[in-house]
């Protein structure tokens, strides 16, 4: 199994299975003297674990993360930092349930493309790696990408904005970030989060699962993020996303409303303010061209309906070749958009982070004169105007 490694400056590796002993993450690219403790990592994988709802598994894992090689006196050294966090629920009933149908396809599970890939040697414990325990990993990741990146002053956040065809209305940043962890179901319209939540203990009575949208933002990115070919930020993004077990989709600024917009009213209109240069809308999400533009990037994710259900569906016996009947009796999510929005905001992260570093890097090669002035303000292009007197550009 390739694929397990994330990232090429700031590099992310993990590995561990719903049901073995731990998972594992592997940090590359953290620089020396980051001041970290477990203290500034459990905080997101609390918000992400499981059991803390009756919308979502009861699964009682405690999700406590263990730092073990990268840190000395508290301080990061600039080797890899690694992390240990212990599956500690996994009772031999449970294991059991799984081990029953293991010969079945669960709807809307991997096993038919795992069991071509792997034969008889595949994970058919709780999905392997492609259960959704493996986020754990990623949260653990981009806590550390999140305190570095509060340094340059970005800040990124997601939250729920819709459920089972029940729609938060929309806010501003500031009370998003405030609210959205205010209730179980991590949206920051609590009329809606009441709404949402009871629609959901309705479905989950039904034997069923619900989906919704998870909404991302960054605010403070910089200006020049991103390549404008194949490493667009926005793609990046994307790829990172989708990656994420349960997302399907995914949509920038204004996304598939665009269809229905004119160029004049799609267009984000450029205008000064101060030493900077501002958009009065940001239908782009943010970004342009595959590089981000200062304003905030902005994304929304489909989270699909959590595949185990307890209704009795159709499916075929993978060993005998038959039809078969399945109905799920393990552990499940209700919905899993709550615990989704962590895991959106590690990637998110994850994503912006190795850009910043790429770019700062590149900038101060090839623009040393700019390396330690923001970019894209006013400042930034008399520099380079200064520096480059004769070009075509500069008359």
């Amino acid at each position: 199994m390739t694929g397990n490694t994330f990232g090429r400056v700031f590099r992310v590796t993990t590995c561990g299975e719903s049901y073995g002993g731990a998972l594992g993450i592997i940090v590359d690219g953290v620089p020396p003297g980051l001041e970290l403790s477990e203290a500034d990592i459990q905080p997101d994988l609390d918000r992400r674990r499981p059991g803390t709802s009756a919308i979502e598994s009861p699964r009682g894992e405690e999700d406590r993360v263990e730092v073990f090689a990268g840190v000395q006196g508290g301080y990061t050294t600039g080797a890899p930092v690694g992390m240990l966090i212990r599956n500690v629920d996994r009772q031999q009933m449970h294991v059991d349930q799984y081990a029953e149908v293991k010969h079945l396809i669960r709807p809307g599970h991997a096993e038919w493309p795992y069991f071509v890939k792997y034969g008889r040697f595949t994970d058919w414990c709780g999905a392997g790696r492609a259960s959704g325990r493996e986020t754990a990993g990623r949260v653990a990741a981009g806590a550390i990408a999140r305190k570095l990146l509060a340094r340059e002053g970005v800040d990124v956040i997601a939250y729920v904005t819709e459920v089972a065809g029940i729609k938060a209305r929309p806010m501003g940043f500031e009370e998003a970030k405030a609210k959205r962890d205010q209730n179980e179901i991590r949206c920051p319209d609590a009329e809606a989060a009441a709404k949402m939540i009871e629609r959901v203990l309705e479905v989950k009575a039904e034997g069923d699962t619900a989906g919704g949208i998870v909404q991302g933002i960054a605010r403070g990115v910089p200006p020049g993020l991103g390549e404008p070919v194949f490493d667009k930020i926005d793609g990046d993004l994307a790829k990172a996303l989708i990656s994420v077990p349960a997302i399907k989709g995914i949509e920038f600024g204004a996304g598939f409303a665009a269809k229905d917009m004119k160029g004049s009213e799609h267009n984000d209109i450029p205008y000064i303010e101060g030493d900077r240069i501002r958009h009065r809308t940001n239908n782009a999400g943010g970004v342009l061209g595959g590089v981000s533009t200062g304003e905030d990037i902005v994304l929304r994710v489909v989270v699909k309906p959590t595949c185990t259900i307890s209704l009795e569906q159709d499916t075929v016996h993978l060993w005998d070749w038959k039809p078969a009947k399945f109905r799920a009796t393990t552990r499940r999510d209700a919905q899993i958009c709550s615990r989704a929005a962590p895991v959106v905001e590690a990637m998110m992260a994850l994503v912006i982070l190795d850009h910043l570093m790429i770019w700062r890097g590149t900038k101060h090669l090839a623009r040393p004169e700019t390396a330690n002035v923001p970019e894209g303000t006013k400042e930034y292009f008399d520099l380079l105007n200064r520096a480059c007197p004769d070009t075509e550009w500069h008359r």
